[in-house]
């Protein structure tokens, strides 16, 4: 062999390290794919991971239905058997064995599913009228759920989020829920107050304002108990965001922005605020009061709009703070309000994201990854048990607050379905609480995307199905407002109803 050879993988590696966009580096790590073995592993359907016999069989099933253009059965068996986890094909363990994708046939049954969801869709048929193919839709949508994504709190880390929701953007993958705690809350608040026409520039670091921090005096940071001047970060949320309440904001983009906020009252609780909850509030003051990290910024009060649409104050006798306290990502009430049952999460909190893994979790660990992951679990539950009895056990009520919200933090679930989170850098985190330079921002987002492209066809394979049911959805409300009337849409109403 000759001295001077290359290995071909480490070569890839360089190229994957550098690759411009999605499309060249997914083409690089497919040849990386072939060259070490995972393309034959995806190839191979029979696995223990899952139950493959079950997935093929269904499968071939759905073909059989659709070339048959049988469409009453079809429709019948998507509505009785979708899952978006059947036969265990949604496992994080068959995303461990290659770069890119998973096994075929999971890839080819979602993508056979949306096919069939948009042939039922696109044609008209008589035993299938306009009103029960509207409500076998949105009941099967309903129940077979959708994707989120939530951006962390994070401080200045948050610009992270800006490179997650790109690369999701730019291939077709961002979900319509977004949720966004303390820093979070500006960048889904942003993503959210602006319409697909408007959102590349919004990617672009000169574009952006994010100009959050100004220190306070010494004077003036005893007057207000925050080192941080909350002028400033109302600016920033105002250039980013402006006016809009949320349910302008879902109006104007169909996107459904959630910000949970904290109450500084003891006897008030959490609230997560949206178009649902709170139509009339103004996104910038719920963002300004979630991004209100105590000690840092003071409590606010939000505002909201009347009904001749002037600027009032929202609950005045309130006053609210950092949303990410004791609800970083509000899984239970997405799944409540929105239907949402898989979430995409880009964590970056600085007290959780160190300490995660940043390695895809292996099938086997050996006795040292058990070792690892036993000790860890015995910390984190000695310590919560500390800070609970020490709470039950104090009688001064600050330290009483301080322990209890510690003990909610530590309490709280910050991983998703798919979690995406930066590489540890010190140089990163120690600009935590520092305004961004146009090169900080653009690191930021370049990190955020690459990171997101490690798990984007696990994305994909996530949302496929449940964006395809809103599409249709939408596609089938327009056709509804454009029939005339007849006997058929004399029935829709009744069946809406029923829905």
């Amino acid at each position: 062999m000759s001295l001077f050879s290359t290995d071909p993988l480490k070569a890839l590696e360089t190229q994957l390290d550098n690759a411009a966009n999605y499309g060249e580096w997914r083409e690089i790590a497919e040849r990386m794919d072939e060259l070490d073995g995972a393309a034959d592993w995806k190839a191979e359907e029979k696995s223990e991971l899952y139950s493959w016999r079950l997935l093929r069989n269904r499968l071939n099933e759905l073909r059989q239905l659709r070339a048959n253009e049988d469409v009453r059965e079809l429709v019948y068996w998507l509505h009785e058997g979708l899952h978006g986890n059947l036969g265990n094909m949604a496992n994080p363990a068959l995303y461990t064995h290659s770069r890119v994708g998973t096994k075929n046939i999971v890839t080819e049954y979602i993508n056979e599913v949306a096919d069939a969801l948009q042939w039922i869709c696109d044609n008209d048929f008589e035993e299938l009228p306009f009103g029960e193919k509207m409500r076998f839709f949105k009941r099967t949508a309903k129940c077979f759920g959708r994707s989120g994504l939530l951006l962390s709190g994070g401080a200045t880390l948050g610009m992270f989020h800006i490179g997650v929701c790109r690369a999701l953007y730019e291939e077709g993958l961002m979900p319509r829920v977004i949720s966004g705690s303390s820093a979070g809350s500006i960048i889904a608040g942003a993503i959210c107050a602006h319409t697909d026409e408007e959102i590349p520039a919004f990617f672009d670091p000169e574009y952006l304002y994010l100009q959050a921090f100004r220190p306070h005096g010494v004077r003036s940071a005893i007057k207000n108990r925050s080192i941080m001047d909350s002028k400033q970060l109302s600016h920033c949320l105002q250039e980013n965001i402006g006016d809009l309440s949320f349910e302008e904001g879902f109006e104007r983009t169909g996107r459904i922005l959630n910000v949970p906020i904290s109450p500084v009252a003891s006897n008030q609780m959490p609230r997560l605020m949206n178009y649902l909850t709170g139509p009339n509030v103004l996104i910038r003051t719920a963002s300004l009061a979630s991004c209100s990290i105590p000690a840092v910024f003071p409590p606010v009060r939000l505002l909201a709009k009347d009904v001749e649409g002037n600027i009032v104050p929202y609950l005045p006798t309130l006053k609210w703070s950092d949303g990410s306290l004791t609800s970083d990502l509000p899984m239970l009430r997405l799944a409540r309000l929105h239907d949402v049952n898989h979430y995409i999460v880009s964590q970056v909190n600085p007290h959780v994201a160190p300490f995660m893994s940043k390695k895809k979790v292996k099938r086997r660990s050996g006795i040292w990854g058990m070792a690892r992951g036993i000790t860890r679990t015995t910390i984190e539950a000695n310590t919560k048990e500390f800070l609970e009895v020490a709470k039950n056990s104090v009688d001064h009520p600050l330290a009483k607050r301080a322990l209890g919200e510690a003990h909610k933090m530590l309490n709280q679930q910050y991983y998703g379905d798919v979690t995406v989170i930066p590489k540890f850098d010190p140089r990163l985190f120690a600009k935590v609480l520092s305004n961004p330079t146009p090169a900080d921002i653009s690191d930021f987002v370049d990190a955020g995307m690459r990171q997101t492209w490690t798990e984007m066809e696990r994305m994909r394979n996530a949302v496929t199905i449940s964006q395809t049911f809103e599409s249709c959805i939408h596609k089938l409300k327009t056709q509804a407002n454009q029939k005339p009337s007849g006997p058929e849409q004399k029935r829709a109403p009744q069946l809406r109803r029923v829905s």
